[in-house]
C-alpha cells in the first residue's frame, strides 16, 4: 500500500467518492459502506475516496476518524484510498491528515475551510502546513461550483513549483470548468495531475482537455467506468452513448446543488441494493419529489441500456 510521495502511480483513472450510509437510527451503517467499497472495486474503480458527498461536512468529528478507518478496511488492500481532512481550521486538517496515515490511507484531500473566504497567504500557510505536515500526496480540491471560494489558477502553480506533481494534485471544480482546465495546463506546462469532479456532466469536455482521472459518485459508477475506458479507447460513439443519460442524471442531480446529487445518488445506491436506506444527514433543503423520481428512473433505465449495449 502506498504511504509516501514515493509514487503516485495508483491514483489514476476512476476514483470515486463514497456516500455514507446511514441505518434508521442516524448511524453510519458499516455493512452498507462495505457493499459500496466492494462494488467501487467490483465495476473497476482504481481506488475509493471521501468527499463533499460523504457528507462529511455533517459527521461528527468522531465519525469522520471512523470513516477513514473503515475505508481502508473495507477496501482490504484492492486500491488506494483518499480520505478527506478539510477543516475549518488548520489544525483540525492536520489532525484529519494523520488519522489517515495512521489508517494507511494513500493520500488525502482537503477544500478550503468556507466559513470564509480567505486571503491568499492564510490560504497558502493553511495548503503548506498539510503538505508539510502530512506525508501523503494531498489533493488540492476548489468545491466552490457549491461551496466555499474559488482557488486561483496562480495558487496552484505555486504549490505545484512548491512541492512537485507526485506530491500535489488537484481536483478543480469552478466554473467554467472546461476553459479554466486547459488555462491550468498552459500554466503549468501540462505538468499537474488533474481529477474532473462534476458528476460526470463536464466529464468528456475535461477528458479531451486533459484529466489524470475522475472522482464521481458511486450511483452512476459502471456508467462512468465504461465511459472512461471508452474514452481511453478512443470509441466515441461508445462514450457517447454512456455519457447521454450520465449527464442527463448529473443534469438532474445539480439542479439542487449538494442535496441534489446527496438525495439522488443515495436513491439510485438503494434502487441498486447497495445501501439499505436513502438516509441522508439533517438538515437539509431538498427532497426527491415523485417527478423527478419518475424522471430518474426512467432515465436510468437508459443508462442500463448504454452500459448492455
Amino acid at each position: 500500500m502506498m504511504t509516501s510521495t514515493e509514487s503516485t502511480d495508483a491514483l489514476i483513472d476512476v476514483l470515486p467518492i463514497l456516500h455514507t450510509p446511514f441505518t434508521a437510527e442516524d448511524e453510519i451503517d458499516r455493512e452498507s459502506l462495505q457493499k459500496e467499497i466492494d462494488f467501487c472495486f467490483d465495476v473497476g474503480s482504481q481506488g475509493v475516496c471521501s468527499a463533499m458527498v460523504s457528507e462529511i461536512l455533517r459527521l461528527t468529528p468522531r465519525e469522520r476518524e471512523e470513516l477513514t478507518v473503515m475505508m481502508v478496511v473495507a477496501a482490504r488492500g484492492r486500491g488506494p484510498v483518499v480520505a478527506s481532512v478539510g477543516a475549518e481550521s488548520t489544525r483540525e486538517a492536520v489532525y484529519y491528515g494523520e488519522v489517515a496515515v495512521e489508517a494507511g490511507c494513500a493520500a488525502v484531500m482537503a477544500i478550503p475551510p468556507i466559513n470564509c473566504a480567505l486571503p491568499e497567504g492564510a490560504l497558502w500557510e493553511y495548503y503548506t502546513t498539510l503538505a508539510d505536515r502530512i506525508e501523503l500526496p494531498l489533493f488540492v480540491q476548489d468545491a466552490s461550483s457549491y461551496v466555499g471560494q474559488e482557488i486561483p489558477a496562480s495558487f496552484y502553480l505555486r504549490l505545484l513549483e512548491s512541492y512537485g506533481p507526485e506530491k500535489i494534485l488537484f481536483k478543480p471544480e469552478a466554473a467554467p470548468l472546461g476553459p479554466k482546465l486547459t488555462a491550468f495546463h498552459k500554466l503549468t506546462g501540462n505538468r499537474a495531475k488533474v481529477f474532473d469532479g462534476s458528476g460526470g456532466l463536464l466529464m468528456i469536455d475535461c477528458y479531451r482537455r486533459g484529466l489524470t482521472g475522475t472522482m464521481p459518485g458511486c450511483d452512476m459508477l459502471a456508467g462512468i467506468v465504461a465511459l472512461w475506458n471508452a474514452l481511453k479507447a478512443g470509441d466515441d460513439r461508445r462514450a457517447y452513448q454512456l455519457y447521454f443519460p450520465i449527464c442527463a442524471l448529473a443534469t438532474l442531480q445539480m439542479q439542487a446543488g449538494l442535496d441534489g446529487f446527496l438525495a439522488i445518488e443515495k436513491y439510485l445506491l438503494h434502487r441498486q441494493g447497495i445501501f439499505e436506506t436513502t438516509f441522508r444527514r439533517k438538515p437539509y433543503r431538498w427532497e426527491l419529489d415523485e417527478g423527478t423520481r419518475e424522471e430518474v428512473d426512467r432515465l436510468w433505465d437508459y443508462l442500463q441500456a448504454a452500459i448492455q449495449a
